[in-house]
């Protein structure tokens, strides 16, 4: 498989056949502009066919896994009808993509993992995080209904109680907290995650390779059952896009102020 065509991800093919991809942007902490959502979007059908990969560890460079989506993004989306259906049409086969990967997904969380981030750091198959990485589904902060992935995983890791808290209120967790509610398989401190994230991946290289993915795809069952939900999801934060208070959203987290919904006003 040749990767040269992303040119916001990076590739390392190690030993195993295991594949260390690196989500590139440090400069803007890894947030996805539309560049990267799309590179996010297909590159686990890239990884699902490559005969040469086995296991797949993603993490991002810097400081930061990434900061969910880039306000520049935000901005363009909201109120362009066509720009919407695109988004919809890309994040649906970012979740997907992810869960009907044949091959098993490592994220190593080593920071803030938001939006878009998120999605990828906790669809992974298995998740090894910084402890002291923030984690969260900002959606209702921005002013739109928490699509990506949210209510289709939220509850089934960390049950239907915790997930309401959390995607209702738009509220950040530790990577801490994300190991005690069962949101991630691990909370190390930061320095340690890539090294076990790769360790546990060239184990499991070594491994039958049909037992790991059979079983992956069996326990993603839960997952394509709530597909429904996800799909409901996706398309009422799209539909909010078209709506007024994602313009004050994006200009309130850009002027780091509390917004003022038009929704919530008054009368509203």
């Amino acid at each position: 498989m040749n990767y040269s065509d992303y040119k916001q991800l990076l590739f390392e093919m190690q030993e195993n056949g295991v594949l260390l991809i690196t989500i590139n942007r440090p400069e803007k902490y890894n947030a996805a502009d539309a560049e990267l959502h799309g590179e996010l979007a297909r590159v686990w059908r890239d990884v699902s066919t490559d005969s040469q990969v086995r296991v797949a560890v993603i993490t991002g460079a810097g400081k930061a896994f990434s900061a969910g989506g880039d306000l520049s993004m935000v901005l363009d989306i909201a109120g362009n009808h066509d720009r919407v259906a695109h988004m919809l049409s890309e994040m649906s086969e970012m979740v997907y993509n992810i869960i009907n990967c044949e091959k098993p997904i490592i994220s190593a969380i080593n920071g803030v993992a938001v939006g878009a981030g998120a999605v990828v750091a906790l669809l992974a198959d298995i998740s090894i995080c910084a402890a002291d990485a923030r984690l969260g589904d900002g959606h209702v902060k921005l002013g739109v209904a928490a699509g990506d992935h949210a209510a289709i995983l939220w509850p089934l890791l960390a049950g239907m109680a915790k997930a309401r808290y959390y995607l209702l209120t738009g509220e950040m967790i530790t990577g801490a907290e994300a190991e005690r509610i069962g949101m991630v398989s691990k909370a190390l401190p930061r320095e340690e995650v890539v090294p076990e994230a790769l360790r546990i991946a060239h184990d499991m290289a070594l491994g039958s390779q049909l037992a790991i993915r059979w079983t992956k795809r069996a326990l993603n069952g839960w997952l394509r059952s709530a597909g429904p939900i996800f799909d409901q999801s996706a398309a009422y934060e799209m539909l909010c896009f078209m709506g007024p208070d994602v313009i004050e959203g994006a200009a309130a987290l850009k002027e780091k102020r509390q917004p003022n919904f038009p929704s919530a006003r008054a009368g509203a």
